[in-house]
Order: structure tokens, then C-alpha cells, then sequence
């Protein structure tokens, strides 16, 4: 097994810690302007603030049972719990752009009057700390799909509060109140797009999918390429979560020393970690080719005891 070096997620914790307190302040001052004001896109906007505090808080759970070490029942860890929290966020988000738009629609057929500069202070004291906030979790974004999730809620935020400083505007300046139901549709699509793009990450993760970001084709042509290696088959590669890759594959090489083979793991280890992410693989050396050796094993249950003997019968 390939040596791991993974980010200390404390100091991932400790900011979404701050960016959770941060995000409930930007709650307050959208539900009171809201509710002063009479903005539905406000209110909206504050609804999303809220699905950003669950976002924070669930994000930094999943960030502390990664922390948690491998066990004996959970001989992976528990990296899969951030990839179902990432979800939950994401359908979390979802509901919240239904209720965005029915309220939208209620109100286009009888727009009601807004109170446009509490509406425009309150969207600019939400723009100002959103930004602060995805500008916080700018890097760690990057590799961990819970961080992402909190990222894009804040990021989605910012967005929404730009629409609601612009509808305020163009409401101040002409007194169009059918502005304000718009843009609470435009946050519901903003929102509601950055819920898909969270959806389809942790599906694929949960599917054991290849990973986007490796060419299977062009990791199996390295491995090949390899002094010593004769051929590559039964190939699996998966996430165990977004940034955490894994390969299991038999390699076949020439009958030789168990010493001899250890190097040879030890450089195809080393291509997998250098140039394809990989860190975690099981390799299985062998010097024999098997009857079946598809580039792709395809996996079949064993028949169970009770069945075998059903059919004996």
C-alpha cells in the first residue's frame, strides 16, 4: 500500500466552525430586512443563508468522522459519511428552490409593495460576508466535496444577493415591483444548479465510478510501459470519496524473486501516485496468465450454500 498524505481536516473544521457563525449573521439581518422591508427575494435570499448554516454544520460534521481512524467494521473509514452529507445538502437545497418558486409565483400575480433601500441594505451587508465566506473555503474547495458543498451555498449566496442589490435598484428607481418575484426566481436557478452539480459528484462516488479526473486508457498504457510489467487486467478504479482515489488490478510479470517484484509494485505505485492521484491501491503480482484476463473484470455473487444445494436437489 501506497504511503498517504492527506490535509489535517482540523483547520478545514475550524473554518467552517467560523463560517457557520458568520453565515447565521448574514440570517438575522435577511429575515429582519425581509420581513421590513417586504422583499420576497430578500426573504428568499434568507432562505438559502438558512440551507447555508445546515450546509456549514453538516459539512463540518462529515469533516470530523473522516478524522475518525479505520475499524474493523469500517475498514475504510467513515469517508462515505461526507459524501452522504454532501447529498443531503444538496437535496436540502433543492426543496428550498421549490418553495422559492411557488412563493415567486404566488406573488407575480399580485405584486406587493417593497420597501427597496432596507431591501438594498440588507442585500449588501449579505454580498459583503458571502464573499468573505467562499473567499474562506476558497482552497479547501478544491478536494473535499463537504467543503464544496458549503462553498458553493455561500458562493450561490453572494450571486443572490447581487440580484437582490440590482432588483432593489431598478425597484427604487422605477417602481416596477414585479422585479422582486423575478429575482427570487433567478436565486431558486442559482441554487438549484449548484444542488445538481453537488447531486451528480456524490452519486458518482456512491456508484464507484471512475473518477473524472483519471483516463483509465492512459493509466492502464503507463502501467504497461513499466520495465518488467507484462500486462494489466482485472483494472477497478473508484473514489471512497471525492478526494480520496483507489485501484485494484493484477499485474503480470516474469517468475521471478519476491524482491524483484517489490520493486516493480513499488514503481507502478508510484506512477499511480505522481500522475494519476491515486494513493490507496491493491496490486496483485502474478506470473501466470489467467484464463480470463479482460482489462475489466466483471463482478459476479457466488451462489449462496442454500442455493447450491436447491439445485443438487
Amino acid at each position: 500500500m501506497a504511503g498517504h498524505t492527506h490535509q489535517h481536516p482540523l483547520s478545514v473544521g475550524s473554518k467552517l466552525k467560523f463560517g457557520i457563525l458568520l453565515t447565521g449573521f448574514i440570517l438575522a439581518v435577511e429575515l429582519v430586512g425581509g420581513f421590513l422591508s417586504n422583499s420576497l427575494a430578500l426573504l428568499s435570499d434568507a432562505g438559502h443563508v438558512f440551507a447555508d448554516i445546515i450546509a456549514l454544520a453538516l459539512s463540518w460534521y462529515g469533516v470530523r468522522q473522516a478524522e475518525r481512524p479505520a475499524s474493523r467494521h469500517m475498514t475504510f473509514g467513515y469517508h462515505r459519511v461526507g459524501v452522504i452529507v454532501a447529498l443531503v445538502n444538496a437535496i436540502s437545497i433543492f426543496a428550498i428552490a421549490g418553495v422559492i418558486f411557488f412563493e415567486a409565483y404566488r406573488r407575480w400575480q399580485q405584486p406587493p409593495e417593497v420597501n427597496s433601500p432596507l431591501m438594498l441594505t440588507a442585500a449588501l451587508v449579505g454580498l459583503g460576508v458571502n464573499i468573505f465566506v467562499a473567499f474562506w473555503l476558497r482552497q479547501e474547495q478544491r478536494s473535499n466535496l463537504n467543503v464544496r458543498s458549503a462553498f458553493w451555498h455561500a458562493l450561490g449566496d453572494a450571486l443572490a444577493s447581487i440580484g437582490v442589490i440590482i432588483g432593489a435598484v431598478i425597484i427604487m428607481l422605477t417602481g416596477l415591483f414585479l422585479v422582486d418575484p423575478l429575482v427570487s426566481v433567478l436565486i431558486g436557478l442559482i441554487i438549484a444548479l449548484s444542488a445538481w452539480r453537488i447531486l451528480k459528484e456524490g452519486f458518482k462516488v456512491l456508484l464507484e465510478a471512475t473518477p473524472h479526473q483519471v483516463d483509465v486508457t492512459r493509466m492502464v498504457e503507463a502501467l504497461r510501459g513499466i520495465s518488467g510489467v507484462k500486462d494489466i487486467h482485472d483494472v477497478h478504479v473508484w473514489s471512497i470519496s471525492p478526494e480520496l482515489h483507489a485501484m485494484s488490478c493484477h499485474v503480470l510479470i516474469d517468475d521471478q524473486m519476491m524482491s524483484q517484484a517489490a520493486q516493480i509494485r513499488q514503481e507502478v505505485e508510484e506512477v499511480l501516485r505522481q500522475e494519476f492521484d491515486i494513493e490507496h491501491s491493491a496490486l496483485q503480482m502474478e506470473c501466470q496468465e489467467c484464463s480470463l484476463n479482460d482489462l475489466f473484470c466483471s463482478l459476479t455473487p457466488a451462489p449462496r450454500e442454500d442455493e447450491h444445494e436447491s439445485h443438487q436437489d
